[in-house]
C-alpha cells in the first residue's frame, strides 16, 4: 500500500503535503500525456514518492508503472510547489504537491497502459493539447516558456 493511501486512513480527505516526480517524455517535439482515469483530463506521467525512495527512483518507477517505458537517465528540469500545486481529487482528497519535473532520456519500451490510472497515452505538440489537469497545465506552460517544448 502506498504511503499516501496509508496516511489517508488516518487523516481522511484533509489537506496533506506530498513530494513526487513528474516525467517529461519528448518524441519529435511532442510530449507524452496520459488521460487520467480520475479526472478525465490530460496529465504528465508521474506520482508520489514512497518511503525510502529518491526522486529519481520515483521517476523511474512511475514512468514504468504508468507507461511501460524505461529511461537510461533523468535530468531535473525544475521544482514546483505552492498554491498552483494544490489539487482536490474527485473523491475529496486534498493535496499540496512539491513536484520534481524530470526529462527522461534514452527512453525505451513499448508504450502501453499498465495501471488503472490512465485511459489513454498519446504524444501531443504544443498546439494540439486538449483539456489539461491544472498542475500539468502549469508545467507545460513552463516547458513552453523555457523552450523545451516548441
Amino acid at each position: 500500500m502506498s504511503y499516501i493511501s496509508e496516511m489517508r486512513k488516518h487523516i481522511g480527505h484533509a489537506p496533506m503535503l506530498s513530494a513526487g516526480a513528474t516525467i517529461v517524455v519528448l518524441k519529435e517535439n511532442k510530449i507524452l500525456l496520459n488521460l487520467r482515469s480520475d479526472t478525465n483530463t490530460w496529465g504528465i506521467p508521474g506520482g508520489a514518492i514512497e518511503l525510502g525512495e529518491t526522486l529519481e527512483q520515483t521517476a523511474a518507477r512511475e514512468l514504468k508503472e504508468e507507461t511501460n517505458l524505461s529511461a537510461e537517465n533523468f535530468t531535473l528540469l525544475h521544482l514546483f510547489s505552492g498554491s498552483d500545486f494544490y489539487f482536490k481529487y474527485p473523491n475529496g482528497d486534498e493535496l499540496y504537491s512539491v513536484v520534481a519535473l524530470y526529462l527522461a532520456k534514452g527512453v525505451t519500451g513499448e508504450l502501453k497502459i499498465t495501471d488503472g490510472e490512465s485511459n489513454d497515452l498519446r504524444f501531443f505538440g504544443k498546439d494540439e493539447l486538449l483539456t489539461l489537469e491544472s498542475r500539468a497545465d502549469t508545467m507545460i506552460k513552463w516547458l513552453i516558456k523555457n523552450r523545451l517544448l516548441i
